[in-house]
């Protein structure tokens, strides 16, 4: 993913308007994250527990989308799995995050929702740039290049359902 500036991440959001695309907070420190290494730039509101954002690039635009998700705690024995990069991890790793749907749907109260890494950090666990806090993922007959492919289709198709 190409370095995103302020104004790129603010004019992205497709899912709420104009007001509150200005009004949330980007990411920290945003000049050291490892571009070259992200299939999609996601954070987590530090002010507001329970919201977190994506931004990627679909069909030769950006896309970016608010997610709000649970901040209800689960044990550790549990075990969920991402639906965007198959990592699994223990406890609190996987949320279900929701993401209102675009135009008069989302007004309307729409919204659909994903399982995926609470910290956004799909591309680095893909990568093996990061480890869960398993410390390993299961390991895949596939390559990493198309794990990244399948990572970057399964984002996609979700952002599909945010327009269906």
């Amino acid at each position: 993913m190409r370095a995103l500036s302020e104004q790129d991440i603010r004019t992205s959001f497709v899912n709420c308007s104009k007001g509150e695309a200005k009004r949330l907070p980007l990411p920290r420190d945003m000049e050291e994250l490892p571009w070259d290494d992200l299939d999609f730039l996601g954070w987590r509101d530090l002010s507001a527990p329970d919201r977190s954002y994506i931004v990627t690039e679909r069909r030769g635009e950006l896309v970016g989308i608010t997610l709000r998700f649970p901040s209800q705690s689960r044990g550790f024995l549990h075990r969920s799995m991402c639906s965007v990069c198959l990592t699994t991890h223990p406890g609190n790793g996987v949320s279900l995050m929701t993401a209102r749907k675009r135009g008069q749907a989302g007004r309307d109260g729409n919204s659909v929702g994903i399982y995926i890494c609470t910290d956004l950090d799909c591309s680095l666990y893909v990568r093996g740039k990061k480890l869960p806090a398993s410390g390993r993922r299961f390991e895949e007959s596939l390559t990493v290049e198309e794990q990244i492919g399948r990572t970057r289709d399964k984002l996609a198709a979700f952002l599909d359902t945010l327009s269906a």
